[in-house]
């Protein structure tokens, strides 16, 4: 594709961007970044809510991934789904009836000054290291789609990309990314929409026929019974529920915008649409996987040994100009929507959770949050650089595994802050917090001795909470 084509449409979305960001920053105060003035339509959060969730890695990752598991992702995307009405039914009524802008400082009035700050130092870290991962991703497609032919340094793309982040966030905070985001949203799906169409034109099939065929395709198998296997049904479902909690209903990235709706009935019909919405889009991700993989099949194509590549290289080089245009629209609005909506829940936790700030209206707070807001953007930045420098994929993914780890003690401290009575003692929290990860690590490494050839999946989460729950109850408190 041509780059300066390329240019102009990734220019045309900054454009978009930048008008929402305008149109919804009139008239913005303090309260508008931290909580959108609590007056998001709950529809909109809802579909926004897509784009956030589905980030470019798995826009790139699960159509390829079908040729390794099948569809056995879809079970722990089953999982998720209840994991997503307890969300609603159990958790956003407590987060509303505590009116909480960080929902981490429930964890102080319940357990301690040093438990809020141990959770919100694991979600810092876990939001940070994930969304510069994301981004790492969409960083590399615009270096070779359009800044290598003018040989701009990889490390001023990053710049130039989070300094746009910037520009459109800093003044509204989440009451702009709760618009922008449904224009992302709209994006990504697009590009979903695109690719399945044309696949199907290519191939000479009906939509029935094409749905006929993916259903019958052995790569559209679901369930795994070996319970000795990483994706053994059970295994992959109930870690599905404690995953979609930790991450989605324990982190302040998601709960954010949840929390910018203006009544809990809103904020739950809203987490309801989006709950199914989210299994529909990826069961249409997993059909694309098998789509693509046919299409290679029939028309001859060599499939790329990395999986990764699978879809992109389809997209950009096979498919024609418009499903290109769509997969770098669809893959820069997944990627952009994760990374804006991180940028803006980093601020907030810290400014709330570590500083102490008072998030009515003030030029001293609002000063403050704004300086927050360049930090973390500057972080961000040299996270993604880091990310470039190491140039190892699987140190890379490594990495971006470990930050699992990092939800487990933050599920272990809701949960029993919400479930067990007696205090822990507050000033060990961040021991067991430290200690819980790493006894997770070294069973994960010697499960297969430990228990008969068991491996751990997605439930090393469970395993994580259960070990933090464990070292509370050890240090609860006598009074």
């Amino acid at each position: 594709m041509n780059p300066f084509f390329f240019f102009s449409i990734v220019a045309g979305y900054f454009v978009l961007l930048m008008l929402i960001s305008w149109i919804t920053s009139r008239n913005a105060d303090q309260l508008s970044f931290f909580n959108a003035n609590k007056s998001s339509p709950w529809f909109l959060v809802a579909y926004g809510m897509l784009g956030a969730t589905l980030s470019g890695v798995t826009f790139i990752s699960v159509p390829g991934e079908v040729g390794n598991s099948a569809f056995s992702y879809l079970q722990f995307v089953l999982g998720n789904l209840v994991g997503y009405w307890l969300i609603a039914f159990v958790l956003l009524p407590f987060y509303y009836k505590l009116k909480l802008i960080s929902i981490y400082s429930f964890l102080e009035d319940r357990m301690g000054f040093l438990s809020r700050k141990t959770a919100s130092f694991f979600f810092l870290i876990s939001k940070l290291i994930g969304a510069a991962f994301r981004f790492y991703l969409v960083a590399l497609v615009l270096q070779l789609a359009f800044f290598d032919a003018f040989g701009i340094p990889f490390s001023v793309t990053v710049c130039i990309s989070v300094l746009l982040i910037w520009l459109y966030t800093y003044r509204a905070g989440i009451k702009t990314i709760v618009w922008t985001d449904t224009l992302q949203t709209t994006f990504l799906v697009l590009a979903l929409i695109f690719t399945l169409v044309q696949v199907s034109r290519e191939m000479n099939l009906g939509l029935f026929e094409m749905v006929e065929n993916i259903s019958r395709d052995q790569m559209a198998s679901i369930f795994s019974w070996d319970w000795r296997s990483p994706g053994f049904f059970p295994k992959q479902f109930i870690a599905g529920i404690f995953t979609a909690l930790a991450i989605n209903g324990m982190d302040q990235d998601i709960m954010q915008k949840n929390l910018t709706c203006k009544t809990l009935p809103a904020a739950q019909k809203n987490m309801l649409v989006f709950s199914a919405s989210f299994v529909l889009v990826v069961m249409l991700f997993l059909s694309l996987g098998v789509a693509l993989y046919q299409f290679a099949s029939f028309s001859g194509i060599e499939v790329p040994f990395e999986t990764d590549k699978l879809y992109p290289t389809l997209a950009l080089n096979h498919l024609g100009m418009a499903v290109g245009i769509a997969f770098l629209l669809g893959i820069t609005a997944a990627a952009f929507s994760s990374a804006d909506s991180a940028l803006t829940a980093l601020t907030t936790s810290f400014c709330v959770d570590f500083l102490g700030m008072d998030v009515e209206q003030s030029a001293k707070s609002k000063r403050t949050r704004t300086l927050v807001h360049i930090g973390f953007s500057a972080i961000l930045v040299l996270v993604i650089i880091a990310f470039k420098i190491i140039n190892n994929q699987s140190v890379v993914i490594a990495v971006f595994k470990a930050v699992g780890y990092t939800y487990g003690p933050i599920l272990g401290l809701f949960i029993y802050g919400m479930f067990f009575v007696k205090k822990p003692n507050d000033r060990l929290v961040p021991v067991v917090a430290i200690i819980s990860p790493v006894l997770t690590y070294v069973i994960s490494s010697f499960s297969k001795q430990m228990f008969n050839g068991y491996e751990f999946g997605f439930e090393l989460l469970i395993l994580n909470a259960l070990l933090m729950i464990l070292g509370l109850l050890l240090i609860k408190s006598k009074k």
